[in-house]
Protein backbone atom coordinates (compact mmCIF):
# COMPACT_ATOMS: atom_id res chain seq x y z
CA UNK A 1 0.00 0.00 0.00
CA UNK A 2 1.23 3.51 -0.79
CA UNK A 3 0.34 6.13 1.82
CA UNK A 4 0.79 9.87 1.46
CA UNK A 5 1.23 12.62 4.04
CA UNK A 6 0.52 16.33 3.55
CA UNK A 7 0.63 19.18 6.03
CA UNK A 8 0.44 22.95 6.17
CA UNK A 9 1.87 25.09 8.93
CA UNK A 10 -0.22 28.21 8.41
CA UNK A 11 -3.48 29.30 6.89
CA UNK A 12 -1.68 31.29 4.20
CA UNK A 13 0.72 28.52 3.19
CA UNK A 14 2.82 29.57 0.22
CA UNK A 15 2.20 28.34 -3.29
CA UNK A 16 3.43 24.80 -3.79
CA UNK A 17 2.70 23.80 -0.22
CA UNK A 18 -1.10 24.01 -0.03
CA UNK A 19 -2.87 20.82 1.02
CA UNK A 20 -4.57 20.58 -2.37
CA UNK A 21 -1.28 20.87 -4.27
CA UNK A 22 0.45 18.36 -2.01
CA UNK A 23 -2.47 15.94 -2.31
CA UNK A 24 -2.37 16.16 -6.10
CA UNK A 25 1.38 15.47 -6.19
CA UNK A 26 1.00 12.55 -3.77
CA UNK A 27 -1.76 10.99 -5.88
CA UNK A 28 0.38 11.45 -9.01
CA UNK A 29 3.07 9.46 -7.21
CA UNK A 30 0.86 6.52 -6.31
CA UNK A 31 -0.56 7.42 -2.91
CA UNK A 32 -4.00 5.88 -2.51
CA UNK A 33 -4.54 6.87 1.13
CA UNK A 34 -3.50 10.38 2.20
CA UNK A 35 -3.31 11.70 5.74
CA UNK A 36 -3.43 15.49 6.20
CA UNK A 37 -2.63 17.83 9.10
CA UNK A 38 -3.67 21.49 9.15
CA UNK A 39 -1.87 24.43 10.75
CA UNK A 40 0.91 22.59 12.56
CA UNK A 41 3.35 25.50 12.74
CA UNK A 42 3.20 26.10 16.47
CA UNK A 43 2.23 22.59 17.52
CA UNK A 44 4.48 19.67 18.28
CA UNK A 45 1.69 17.16 17.80
CA UNK A 46 0.52 16.09 14.38
CA UNK A 47 -2.43 13.78 15.03
CA UNK A 48 -2.87 12.54 11.46
CA UNK A 49 0.86 11.88 11.10
CA UNK A 50 0.77 9.86 14.31
CA UNK A 51 -2.18 7.83 12.96
CA UNK A 52 -0.33 7.31 9.69
CA UNK A 53 2.80 6.01 11.43
CA UNK A 54 0.62 3.51 13.30
CA UNK A 55 -0.98 2.33 10.04
CA UNK A 56 2.25 1.58 8.17
CA UNK A 57 3.56 -1.97 8.00
CA UNK A 58 6.22 -3.96 6.13
CA UNK A 59 6.00 -3.55 2.38
CA UNK A 60 4.15 -0.20 2.55
CA UNK A 61 5.54 3.01 1.10
CA UNK A 62 5.22 6.47 2.65
CA UNK A 63 5.26 9.33 0.13
CA UNK A 64 5.75 12.95 1.24
CA UNK A 65 6.01 15.85 -1.21
CA UNK A 66 8.83 17.73 0.54
CA UNK A 67 11.23 17.06 3.39
CA UNK A 68 9.98 20.04 5.42
CA UNK A 69 6.49 18.46 5.47
CA UNK A 70 7.95 15.29 7.02
CA UNK A 71 9.91 16.33 10.12
CA UNK A 72 10.33 19.39 12.31
CA UNK A 73 14.03 18.87 12.99
CA UNK A 74 16.98 16.68 12.12
CA UNK A 75 16.77 14.37 15.12
CA UNK A 76 13.04 13.70 14.70
CA UNK A 77 13.48 13.07 10.97
CA UNK A 78 16.31 10.59 11.43
CA UNK A 79 14.46 8.79 14.24
CA UNK A 80 11.23 8.47 12.23
CA UNK A 81 13.01 7.25 9.10
CA UNK A 82 15.04 4.69 11.07
CA UNK A 83 11.85 3.37 12.70
CA UNK A 84 10.08 3.12 9.35
CA UNK A 85 13.01 1.43 7.61
CA UNK A 86 13.27 -0.96 10.58
CA UNK A 87 9.61 -1.93 10.03
CA UNK A 88 10.26 -2.55 6.34
CA UNK A 89 8.48 0.61 5.16
CA UNK A 90 9.91 2.47 2.15
CA UNK A 91 10.19 6.25 2.52
CA UNK A 92 9.90 8.39 -0.61
CA UNK A 93 10.38 12.10 -0.06
CA UNK A 94 9.70 13.50 -3.50
CA UNK A 95 12.09 16.45 -3.40
CA UNK A 96 15.06 14.20 -2.46
CA UNK A 97 14.08 10.67 -3.51
CA UNK A 98 13.69 7.27 -1.90
CA UNK A 99 15.49 7.00 1.42
CA UNK A 100 17.29 3.71 1.82
CA UNK A 101 19.15 2.14 4.70
CA UNK A 102 22.61 2.52 3.15
CA UNK A 103 25.39 4.74 4.50
CA UNK A 104 24.90 7.09 1.52
CA UNK A 105 21.13 7.20 2.04
CA UNK A 106 21.59 8.03 5.71
CA UNK A 107 24.15 10.75 4.91
CA UNK A 108 21.90 12.40 2.33
CA UNK A 109 18.92 12.31 4.69
CA UNK A 110 20.93 13.77 7.60
CA UNK A 111 22.38 16.60 5.49
CA UNK A 112 19.01 17.46 3.93
CA UNK A 113 17.24 17.41 7.31
CA UNK A 114 19.95 19.65 8.78
CA UNK A 115 19.48 22.14 5.93
CA UNK A 116 15.69 22.08 6.35
CA UNK A 117 16.04 22.73 10.09
CA UNK A 118 18.56 25.52 9.41
CA UNK A 119 16.19 27.14 6.90
CA UNK A 120 13.29 27.02 9.41
CA UNK A 121 15.49 28.50 12.15
CA UNK A 122 16.60 31.32 9.82
CA UNK A 123 12.97 32.14 8.97
CA UNK A 124 12.13 32.33 12.68
CA UNK A 125 15.17 34.54 13.34
CA UNK A 126 14.33 36.92 10.48
CA UNK A 127 10.72 37.12 11.62
CA UNK A 128 11.76 37.96 15.18
CA UNK A 129 14.24 40.59 13.93
CA UNK A 130 11.52 42.12 11.76
CA UNK A 131 9.11 42.28 14.68
CA UNK A 132 11.78 43.91 16.89
CA UNK A 133 12.43 46.58 14.25
CA UNK A 134 8.71 47.21 13.77
CA UNK A 135 8.24 47.69 17.53
CA UNK A 136 10.71 50.59 17.50
CA UNK A 137 8.72 52.53 14.88
CA UNK A 138 6.53 55.43 15.91
CA UNK A 139 2.85 54.56 16.20
CA UNK A 140 3.47 50.84 16.67
CA UNK A 141 0.67 48.98 18.43
CA UNK A 142 0.93 45.36 19.53
CA UNK A 143 -1.67 43.02 18.11
CA UNK A 144 -4.21 43.17 15.37
CA UNK A 145 -5.20 46.61 14.00
CA UNK A 146 -8.55 47.96 15.14
CA UNK A 147 -11.33 47.06 12.74
CA UNK A 148 -13.55 49.99 13.72
CA UNK A 149 -12.59 53.63 14.23
CA UNK A 150 -13.19 55.52 17.47
CA UNK A 151 -16.05 57.39 15.79
CA UNK A 152 -17.72 54.13 14.75
CA UNK A 153 -17.37 52.66 18.23
CA UNK A 154 -18.62 55.87 19.91
CA UNK A 155 -21.68 55.81 17.68
CA UNK A 156 -22.38 52.13 18.36
CA UNK A 157 -21.98 52.53 22.13
CA UNK A 158 -24.29 55.56 22.10
CA UNK A 159 -26.94 53.46 20.32
CA UNK A 160 -26.92 51.04 23.27
CA UNK A 161 -28.85 53.64 25.28
CA UNK A 162 -31.91 53.01 23.10
CA UNK A 163 -31.33 49.58 21.55
CA UNK A 164 -30.28 46.09 22.55
CA UNK A 165 -26.86 44.67 21.77
CA UNK A 166 -28.37 42.50 19.04
CA UNK A 167 -30.14 45.48 17.40
CA UNK A 168 -26.99 47.65 17.53
CA UNK A 169 -24.99 44.79 16.03
CA UNK A 170 -27.54 44.54 13.25
CA UNK A 171 -27.55 48.32 12.63
CA UNK A 172 -23.79 48.86 12.72
CA UNK A 173 -22.32 45.55 11.57
CA UNK A 174 -20.22 45.44 14.74
CA UNK A 175 -20.55 42.06 16.46
CA UNK A 176 -22.32 41.74 19.79
CA UNK A 177 -19.15 40.36 21.42
CA UNK A 178 -17.13 43.38 20.24
CA UNK A 179 -19.81 45.73 21.58
CA UNK A 180 -19.86 43.93 24.94
CA UNK A 181 -16.06 44.03 25.18
CA UNK A 182 -15.88 47.72 24.25
CA UNK A 183 -18.67 48.69 26.65
CA UNK A 184 -16.97 46.80 29.48
CA UNK A 185 -13.59 48.42 28.64
CA UNK A 186 -15.15 51.90 28.77
CA UNK A 187 -16.78 51.25 32.13
CA UNK A 188 -13.45 50.24 33.76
Amino acid sequence: MVYGYASVSTIGQVKGNSLEEQESVLKDNGASIIYKDNFTGTKKTRPEFTKLLGSLSAGDTLVVSKLDRFARNTIDGITIVQQLLGKGVKVNILNIGIIDNTPTGKLILTVMLAFAEFERDMIVQRTQEGKAITKTKEGFREGRPKKYSKVQMDHAISLLKDYSYNKVAELTGISKSTLLRENKRRKN
